[in-house]
């Protein structure tokens, strides 16, 4: 070793998570050092929500020109390059990466060394030439595409998140295995931006969200051309020639043939842990992650883990909500508890889908009297002036009117979910989202318009009515 470094801190992983933990601890003037054997910014920045975000933004412009129609706008079909739709893609990443740079935490006050790291003991990591012994380690190392055992798919070459961004020749026709977030936006994108789309999923397309509302999206996702199977079982992938993919699957309506010039693998992520050495440190782990409690500490006391590498939510904003709490922890001793109800997400096709909170199924099997609340997007004024009144809101509400959950599917729906996650992190009650003002014309009336619903059944009570009637009489 050359160097034996001592910090208070030490993360390991430069994505979302480990990035906050390192900037935040160092602007309070305590010794970091962030290790990092990849890029800097970690798979949000370089493989995931932006460069995926930036090319939704292409695909809608795309759809936008094709469907103006209703605005007295004759439609056209756009004309794509995409080899600028790539450019555009990576101007972006570029656009942000200064923000994650070496250069930038360095000036910061934080030592980064750019190698693989590994636990030699429960006390001490080795970095290269580094032997780093700190007094808290922080693990950030995120996650990678999940590949599935599926017969024949080590024989050909496929596309992950981490590949999909690099291509600047359209593929022909993409076949997408997995129906979850990752593979609905990219099957939605592509689609739009002039590939022909297949799309498969063993269970169901969004199995994990709200059924009801699920539903305005594959049916949007079939209305724009691409093929959705569900419920399909995939019994082998092969070569078919030079420039093609073949999927044979099987399905409650027989098998059938797939074939395709390029395969997408979106069927989710695992946990990076296996280069750490994490049983030498006693940390306990699986398949689903690093094993922590509540206030995100290892079965090594000196350890947290955050993001995806704790098991958890696999989301930017969640690990950056774990970066908070373990600061708290470390720095001021704080207890702290993470609370996976209050943490949103949001999957970003058209029409956008989004969830907080409990969902009905959720709430129903917990065994809790529930009031569900809905509005539909096209009973909005702002809706109808912009022809997005494809959606709804529905909004679980518990006792005394407390808000349980919220999930919304339209226009925008990732941006009106943030109201509602703090409504369920404050556990704040359905009379306050009805009675604050919301400007006119919004979309976010549509949240107001559903939490005003609760109070109907009181108009009726005929105790409410002989009251309004007794008061009548004071003039």
């Amino acid at each position: 070793m050359t160097s034996t470094l001592t910090p208070d801190i030490c993360v390991i992983g430069a994505g979302s998570g480990g990035l906050s933990v390192a900037a935040a601890a160092a602007s309070f003037g305590v010794s970091v050092v962030l290790v990092e054997k990849a890029r800097m910014g970690g798979d949000c920045l370089n493989y995931g929500c932006v460069p995926s975000k930036a090319l939704i933004a292409a695909a809608r412009r795309a759809e936008a020109m094709r469907s103006a129609g209703p605005f007295g706008i004759a439609g056209v079909e756009p004309e794509i390059d995409f080899a600028k739709v790539n450019r555009h893609v990576h101007g972006v990443i570029a656009a942000i990466a200064p923000n994650d740079s070496v250069e930038r935490f360095t000036a910061l006050g934080v030592r980064v060394i750019e190698t693989e790291a590994r636990f030699r003991d429960a006390r001490t990591l080795i970095a290269g030439d580094h032997e780093i012994c700190a007094r808290r380690f922080v693990i950030a190392t995120g996650s990678s595409p999940a590949i599935p055992p599926i017969p024949g798919l080590d024989k050909v070459e496929f596309l992950t998140n981490e590949t999909i961004f690099d291509l600047a020749d359209r593929p022909e026709r993409l076949l997408v295995i997995g129906g979850g977030a990752i593979g609905t936006e990219l099957a939605q994108a592509f689609r739009r931006l002039g590939s022909e789309v297949t799309l498969v999923e063993a269970a169901a397309v969004l199995g994990r969200e709200d059924p009801e509302l699920a539903a305005h999206v594959v049916d949007q996702l079939r209305a724009e051309g691409v093929k959705i199977f569900e419920h399909a079982k995939i019994s082998s992938v092969e070569r078919r020639d030079e420039a093609g993919i073949r999927v044979r699957i099987s399905g409650k309506d027989g098998e059938h043939l797939l074939e395709g010039t390029h395969l997408l693998v979106a069927i989710g992520r695992k946990p990076v842990t296996a280069s750490l050495g994490l049983d030498a440190a006693g940390i306990e782990h699986s398949p689903r992650g690093i094993t922590v409690d509540a206030g995100l500490r290892t079965t090594n006391r000196r350890i947290y883990a955050i993001g995806d590498v704790a098991g958890g939510p696999q989301f930017t904003h969640a690990a950056n909500y774990h970066a908070g709490l373990v600061l708290r922890s470390i720095l001021f001793r704080m207890p702290v508890r993470e609370n996976h109800v209050a943490i949103p997400r949001v999957t970003f096709t058209d029409p956008e889908l989004a969830h907080v909170g409990l969902s009905e199924a959720d709430a129903r099997q917990a065994g809790k009297r529930i009031s569900v609340l809905r509005w539909p997007y096209s009973e909005n004024d702002r809706a109808q002036t912009e022809r997005k009144t494809e959606g709804l809101i529905k909004l679980i509400v518990g006792r005394r009117g407390r808000i349980l959950g919220a999930s919304i599917v339209g226009a925008d729906a990732g941006e009106m979910i943030n109201m509602w996650a703090l409504a369920i992190s404050r556990r704040m009650k359905v009379g306050a989202l009805a009675g604050y003002v919301a400007p006119y014309p919004t979309m976010s009336e549509i949240g107001k318009r559903a939490a005003i619903t609760y109070f109907i059944n009181a108009t009726r009570k005929p105790i409410v009515r002989r009251l309004v009637r007794c008061l009548r009489i004071f003039g």
